[in-house]
């Protein structure tokens, strides 16, 4: 496997701009960073399979975690390689898979998509206890917004982050999207053959129940979401056996499945 893009291509633009004041309605010129956005077309060759509209950095990442989320490979692996290319429509991310998966995808595709519950695991994670402390999340979310060094520039990205169970962040990524920022995380933790059971999870978006399941996908017992979780991602961390803490702020945070499914427990209070 080629190490992870570190990325040569900008990832913000600036912009000028004109700054209204509501009160006397004055206009001042100004300037403003904004993320650059692009379509990243994943091809497994020669197949396309989505366009994805993305940030274009830690590409390599994404695409070992997109592939493994969505279910087309199972190790690291079953890929061959991963190659950049650049058209005038975007960037093209082809992955170049073992032939076994090659033709497992095929086969799948040409079947049509699953359900929804194809990324899900088969089971539920193992009883025992997962404990991740209050004082923990409170390090994560303190430590959190300084780690994202191109939200800073910008203001308009969304970060995965991979905690130790100290709360000490560990790795980061960032994307527009969401769903990507997970990914690039979890094909950095595949990369680096991180224990799932390591550390947890800290989102900086809504937790909707396909970010439950890319985290269960990977083995992820803890998940944190700064903005609140919809019903079916409530109902996927309490099927899998997932701790999901969201609506996390610097003084609560709120608990909405630990340890009744074996998932784990938080234990204590929020100190203030």
């Amino acid at each position: 496997m080629p190490p992870s893009d570190g990325g040569d291509r900008a990832t913000f633009a600036r912009y000028d701009v004109d700054t209204i004041t509501f009160a006397d309605q004055s206009r001042q010129g100004a300037s403003r960073n904004a993320p650059v956005e692009t379509p990243v077309n994943i091809v497994y060759a020669p197949v396309p399979f989505a366009v994805m509209m993305a940030t274009p950095q830690d590409l390599e990442d994404f695409a070992l975690g997109f592939s493994f989320t969505e279910g087309i490979i199972e190790t690291i692996d079953d890929i061959r390689g991963i190659a950049v290319e650049e058209d005038e429509r975007g960037l093209k991310l082809i992955v170049s898979l073992s032939s076994e998966k090659l033709q497992r995808h095929l086969a799948r595709s040409r079947g049509g998509t699953g359900g929804i519950d194809d990324r899900n695991p088969t089971a539920p994670a193992p009883n025992g206890a997962f404990v991740v402390r209050p004082q923990a999340i409170r390090r994560a979310l303190d430590d959190l917004s300084k780690a994202q060094a191109l939200n800073a520039i910008t203001g308009a990205t969304h970060a995965a982050a991979w905690c130790g169970l100290d709360g000490s962040i560990l790795s980061i990524r960032e994307d527009v999207g969401r769903h990507n920022a997970l990914d690039k995380l979890v094909g950095h933790l595949l990369r680096g053959k991180v224990d799932p059971l390591s550390g947890f999870l800290i989102i900086t978006s809504r937790c909707s129940f396909e970010m439950v399941a890319k985290a269960a996908a990977f083995g992820i017992r803890a998940v944190v979401a700064v903005s609140a979780p919809t019903s079916l991602a409530i109902e996927r961390a309490r099927r899998f056996g997932i701790t999901l803490a969201a609506v996390a702020r610097d003084d609560s945070v709120l608990i909405f499945h630990s340890d009744d499914l074996g998932g784990g427990a938080i234990i204590g209070d929020i100190p203030t």
